[in-house]
């Protein structure tokens, strides 16, 4: 027998899928669910994460519960021809940026390779379909190739930054943080793609290393590898 969270979440899922509530339309209060379930809040909250889990529902922090527009999944293409890591997807989005002074952490140094306490400048970049948060990008540059002013959002990089000679990428999955998924409007219990882009210079020197996070329920990452042909020797 369903428990009676699930119970719930299976009368809710129903009335999304027929229509009686609409994508973008705001759900009773969680009081008001609960009162006409018959639960305690946290049980109807528990029926809601299972929603908010399947991408159904979103959270939006002061707002209320509302039930979610369907998202376009985006491909990450990355590598080094994107000139920027919030430029490398398959579909136009909309980006914010905000842009703050910080001496480097300890997880930043040996990312930078950098001494601690380094001036660096972070720019957060939000990027969102519609009203929608797609993904969000951590960017880290050495004060020395900071641009002189934050970047606008419609700008790509025109700074004082080397053209990159290399550019490393690594994808993991996880747990979104509290902070991200507020941000994000995603469950604690969706995975989100982690991926750590670093770019070097000729001389081998960190120019930018960015922290990208993607809900995985809207977002693939696709790396390409050319291989060269081999050309049998002449006879």
């Amino acid at each position: 027998m369903p428990s009676r969270c699930h119970a719930i979440a299976d009368d809710l899922r129903h009335q999304i899928s027929s229509g009686h509530f609409k994508p973008g339309e705001r759900l009773p209060s969680e009081f008001q669910l609960a009162t006409r379930y018959t639960v305690s809040t946290s049980t109807l909250r528990s029926a809601l994460a299972l929603l908010q889990g399947e991408g159904l529902v979103e959270k939006i922090h002061g707002n209320g519960n509302f039930v979610r527009r369907p998202l376009r999944r985006i491909t990450y293409t990355g590598g080094a021809a994107a000139p920027a890591p919030w430029t490398a997807f398959s579909a136009p989005l909309q980006v914010t940026a905000r842009t703050a002074n910080i001496k480097a952490p300890s997880h930043l140094t040996t990312l930078l390779g950098v001494p601690p306490r380094t001036p660096l400048t972070e720019i957060l970049f939000t990027t969102h379909e519609g009203k929608a948060p797609h993904g969000l990008a951590y960017t880290y540059v050495p004060h020395d190739f900071a641009p002189a002013a934050p970047p606008l959002p419609e700008q790509i990089a025109a700074d004082r930054r080397p053209p990159p000679s290399e550019v490393r990428e690594r994808v993991s999955a996880r747990l979104p943080t509290q902070e991200e998924a507020t941000v994000l409007r995603i469950s604690s219990s969706l995975a989100v793609l982690s991926l750590i882009r670093v770019a070097t210079d000729a001389a081998g020197r960190v120019v930018e290393a960015a922290l990208l996070v993607l809900p995985g329920d809207r977002a693939d990452a696709l790396f390409t590898a050319r291989v060269a042909e081999e050309r049998s020797p002449k006879a």
